[in-house]
């Protein structure tokens, strides 16, 4: 993500196993690959491509390896065999999608449910919802290295903090700030197009940045900086067990389509379980997809953190893939709702797991079934 985002345009078609580059404009079903043009990435299948339906999906940002249970789900034909044909449209931000979502850009986005409680607020007359939860634990968090001498986030007063205007983390800030006991406005927030943010933070311009994990680790790698020399407020470990990217959808799209919303996530999930048996055929489906730009090693960060923090964890061991607890979401609402002066909303508002697949096709592989990613 922290590479040149402007150059990384992305096109792939997958027919019969290969990727192809494919139009960024919305695909029509043709029985020929169309041309290739930045910011799309076609999944299509071995099915005849005028056999499928075509959705486009927001991954929240540039195809990174973290999104391998959908190029992995592709390349084995898991959404062919669901009738689809997935169309990968690069993201601006995990807030942002929820506004692509509602605006119809995109059929289904991978974007901050917390987020999405503000801007359905703002919009209750087009709402998004989220349909299941791939991302258990939040890969938020505040980075400063360690030169810096902030060793507790309380030490971020009167700091300056960068980020991209549509950051996830950066809009719940004020979330983080109270649960630390800090005033929100007690810092200077410098905005800054994605691609810049680690570079404002090695050269000083900025004392923090926040971001995902996924994306502020491999970047500041790329710098130089090994994780000794960082320091790292995650949003989880400071009273904020908020849950990271959801699969949201615009409700009246789920409403018209559920079928297609299902298969989806069927298809999703496959995935999803195939790479945590064997995450580097997961790594290897994401660089096939991807472009030359892309570092194998920095996709290989980001798929570990979200094996090791966001996606295996003892609650999705005890009760699967894409679910939520309760009692922990409602709390998070609440926290959330707080801060941004909206009416916290009620769960069944927020996220419907009717369109899940029946629980016992959610588990996690075995643990003595899944390969390490070394």
């Amino acid at each position: 993500m922290k590479l040149n985002w402007l150059a990384r345009f992305l096109s792939i078609a997958l027919v019969a196993s290969p990727m192809l580059l494919s139009s960024c404009q919305t695909p029509t079903p043709e029985a020929t690959a169309p041309e290739a043009s930045p910011g799309t990435t076609t999944a299509a299948s071995p099915t005849a491509p005028n056999e499928l339906r075509t959705i486009k999906v927001n991954p929240s940002w540039l195809l990174q390896g973290d999104n391998a249970p959908i190029t992995l789900a592709s390349e084995k034909g898991y959404f062919a065999e669901e009738g689809l044909n997935v169309v990968i449209e690069r993201g601006y931000g995990s807030a942002k999608t929820i506004t692509d979502v509602a605006a119809g850009t995109v059929e289904i986005g991978f974007g901050d449910m917390y987020s999405m409680i503000e801007f359905n607020a703002k919009n209750p007359n087009d709402p998004v919802v989220a349909v299941a939860v791939p991302y258990n634990r939040s890969p938020f968090a505040i980075a400063t290295l360690s030169t810096n001498g902030i060793a507790d986030p309380k030490a971020l007063q009167g700091k300056k903090l960068g980020a991209p205007a549509g950051d996830a983390p950066r809009k719940l800030w004020p979330v983080f700030a109270e649960q630390v006991g800090i005033p929100a406005d007690s810092v200077e927030w410098i905005t800054m197009e994605p691609k810049l943010r680690e570079t404002f933070l090695v050269k000083g311009d900025v004392d923090a940045v926040s971001g995902f994990s996924t994306s502020i680790l491999p970047a500041l790698a790329k710098a130089g900086k090994q994780e000794s020399d960082l320091t790292m407020f995650y949003y989880n470990d400071f009273g904020l067990d908020l849950y990271g990217n959801a699969i949201v959808v615009k409700k009246s799209f789920l409403e018209q389509n559920p079928d297609v919303v299902r298969g989806f996530l069927r298809a999703y999930f496959r995935g999803m379980q195939d790479v945590i048996k064997d995450p580097a055929a997961g790594l290897a489906s994401v660089m096939k997809a991807g472009d030359s730009l892309m570092e194998e090693a920095s996709e290989k960060q980001r798929l570990k953190i979200a094996l090791e923090r966001l996606w295996v964890t003892p609650e999705t061991e005890a009760n699967g893939l894409g679910g939520i607890d309760p009692a922990r979401f409602e709390q998070t609402i609440k926290q959330v709702a707080g801060v941004f002066e909206v009416t916290p909303p009620p769960i069944s508002e927020v996220f419907d797991d009717s369109y899940l697949p029946p629980a016992s096709e959610r588990g996690l592989p075995p643990a003595g079934d899944r390969q390490p990613l070394n």
